[in-house]
């Protein structure tokens, strides 16, 4: 086989200095301790600002790295455990659901949103904001999408906003029948209102899940879920549900 013109490319200089940094923080670093400035680790490493950025963005991506605000960059502790999905279908807002609902408003949806849905452009639908925390820490924030049509008999009179009115909607939709659902995972990039529902940076690395949940062969509602990519891993069973494990001992052994 002939040498393709990537294999002829040298590893990036900020790729190389990942690596040495990486095992840096093993041994040099504890969980929590600040790092040094910008100046002096690029000193150290004999690199220039923009190739150490480079490097400590990826580190952050991969977890090992936390950028928190008025502190610095910190040396993350590991992965918590958090389930995403399991096996049983259920709604959002069934018995043992870790998430905590915050607020709810009626507004028109992202198109994106209302095309899963099979909405009008314009139509409004119930816009549910919810959290989930673990061991006291934010790690996922929720809008969670819901036409009218999905929760006819819902009335406005006993919970007009608030926690309450999105406990209400959640309960009407557990009325329908739930048939299926299907779940997409991407990378992305905190935006401003989540970054600081997750005490993030903007523009941190978060995992957006997306969840489409079906009833009488249409979509019911869907849920956009964003994670912090630094404490969270996810990965898919056998089963096709998608579960995020404690991963304390494997950034040791890579």
């Amino acid at each position: 086989m002939g040498t393709t013109q990537l294999d002829t490319v040298p590893e990036p200089k900020y790729w190389h200095l990942k690596t040495v940094l990486s095992e840096a923080l093993d041994s040099e670093f504890t969980v929590g301790e600040i790092l040094p400035n910008e100046r002096d680790l690029a000193a150290r490493f004999g690199v220039a600002r923009a190739t150490l950025r480079q490097a400590l963005e990826q580190l952050e991506l991969e977890g090992r790295l936390q950028r928190r605000r008025g502190v610095g960059t910190t040396v993350a502790p590991p992965r918590m455990g958090v389930a995403v999905g399991s096996e049983q279908h259920t709604w959002p807002g069934a018995v043992g659901d870790a998430w905590q609902p915050a607020d709810c408003a009626a507004a028109v949806p992202p198109l994106a949103v209302a095309q899963a849905l099979e909405t009008e452009p314009d139509e409004q639908v119930h816009i549910v904001r919810r959290s989930r925390t673990t061991h006291g820490q934010p790690v996922a924030a929720e809008l969670l999408y819901i036409p009218a049509a999905s929760v006819p008999d819902l009335s406005g009179i006993d919970a007009p906003s608030g926690a309450a009115r999105a406990r209400a909607v959640l309960r009407e939709l557990q009325r329908l029948g739930l048939e299926s659902q299907d779940r997409s995972v991407e990378l992305g990039s905190a935006r401003a209102d989540d970054a600081k529902e997750l005490d993030r940076l903007p523009g941190a690395p978060v995992l957006v899940v997306t969840t489409r949940f079906f009833a009488e062969g249409v979509a019911a509602a869907v849920s956009v879920a964003t994670y912090r990519a630094d404490t969270c891993r996810l990965t898919f069973g056998d089963s096709g549900g998608l579960e995020i494990h404690h991963d304390t001992a494997e950034r040791r052994a890579s």
